[in-house]
């Protein structure tokens, strides 16, 4: 039977019934009523029963491709693989990569993350994995993702000044690839190569302040005329040394005023342990002062443009360049470090500052160490420390300092 033609398929007129074309060795064109032309592809594994195989319809499959795919379909047959089977099992292996893409992965790893991470640390890495990886690699398969790809996008991060973002982008990859890995999408971690891929800036450590420059604080704060309740806030981090996050979602129900103590849930620590912050006598006067003014609600520093949201860090850093801190000149680091360095000069032990600052215990003796066994130092400690801060003078109010050039902007740890 010769072999059918371009001209002999487009010629092809539908009938009553199904009209057969042979081209050979199994394929045919079958021309419905409908008028539609389908390939197909006629097939025997066993003498007794043969089975059929759908190719595609002309002319989106032309006669071309559809020989192409006869001789691949002879093939599988050759071998003894049913085509029918083996396209039914490539639909399937194609849904599962559209399910296991890079982005389908990177949020189930991001879910598991919730319970182990601040909201802040998970919202930021989300944040940053959405904005850098999922714009290039997201669609992609996640075991197609290389190497390559990966440090095209760290290498755009890094010529935007982003150095920082692009170390901790290739680490949070890396973690997302080995949980691929044990789940059996992927077979290698190829942000694992990239280590050394980015250069580490140059950190600008956190200075403490001299007491001079805590007496122009003060006075600046003294002198500074914005809402009473954000400059309780920032007296407050001054006394106690906590991360400006955790002071900003404080709440109410975390404060025992007759103990005169503070606890801070582990889900709102950077370590995710509860943290015990006693309480000065001057803290309590704040907090009596404060709790006429938002006791009544959640929180100690309510946003009053955001019902139900607390005190953004836009505030505090507005409040900081109205007494005239260029942006990023004091931080709530800069408190902590000033704490940790006047505290060790004072003479208290370095594992109860440690447990203070909340810090992670980085060796047996330090871990030895626990909130409960030097509460009663850490009270005294803190109340020292307020102490020590009420015992310096502020500066003249027609006097200022000249203040430094800025630090590092401020970022919430």
């Amino acid at each position: 039977m010769p072999a059918l033609t371009d001209t002999k398929i487009r010629n092809a007129k539908p009938g009553d019934k199904p009209i057969i074309l042979n081209d050979g060795n199994g394929l045919y064109l079958e021309v419905r009523p409908t008028g539609a032309k389908i390939w197909r592809y006629r097939y025997w594994l066993t003498p007794e029963k043969d089975g059929r195989y759908t190719i595609g319809e002309y002319p989106s499959v032309s006669l071309s491709e559809a020989r192409r795919e006869r001789e691949r379909l002879r093939e599988l047959v050759k071998q003894g693989i049913n085509p029918t089977h083996e396209k039914k099992a490539e639909k399937i292996r194609q849904a599962n990569e559209r399910a296991n893409t890079f982005e389908a992965v990177a949020r189930e790893w991001l879910e598991k993350k919730k319970e182990a991470w601040t909201p802040y640390y998970h919202k930021q890495a989300t944040r940053c994995i959405e904005q850098n990886a999922f714009p290039k690699i997201g669609r992609l398969p996640i075991r197609s993702v290389t190497a390559a790809h990966l440090l095209e996008i760290l290498q755009a991060m890094e010529r935007r000044g982003a150095e920082t973002y692009a170390l901790q982008l290739r680490q949070w990859c890396s973690a997302i690839f080995r949980h691929a890995v044990v789940t059996l999408r992927a077979d290698a971690d190829p942000a694992a190569a990239l280590k050394g891929a980015i250069h580490r800036p140059k950190v600008n450590h956190s200075k403490p302040m001299s007491a001079e420059q805590i007496a122009d604080f003060k006075a600046r704060l003294t002198k500074y005329g914005g809402n009473r309740t954000t400059v309780i806030a920032l007296r407050m981090m001054l006394y106690t040394f906590v991360r400006t996050v955790e002071l900003r979602k404080a709440a109410w129900a975390e404060f025992d005023l007759d103990a005169a103590e503070w606890r801070i849930p582990p889900e709102r620590m950077k370590k995710r342990r509860l943290h015990v912050v006693p309480l000065a006598r001057q803290v309590i006067a704040l907090l009596d002062e404060l709790k006429r003014i938002t006791g009544s609600g959640q929180w100690l520093f309510p946003n009053f443009r955001r019902p139900g949201d607390v005190m953004s860090a836009t505030t505090i850093n507005r409040a900081l360049e109205h007494m005239g801190y260029a942006s990023g000149l004091w931080t709530g680091h800069d408190f902590r470090a000033t704490a940790s360095t006047q505290l060790h000069e004072m003479g208290f032990r370095t594992e109860v500052i440690e447990l203070q600052l909340a810090h992670v215990e980085d060796n047996k003796t330090k871990a030895a160490y626990n909130h409960a066994e030097h509460l009663a130092q850490r009270r005294e400690m803190m109340q020292a420390w307020a102490d020590w801060i009420d015992s310096i003078p502020e500066l003249d109010t027609g006097s200022t300092l000249r203040l430094p050039s800025p630090a590092v902007q401020d970022v919430e740890e």
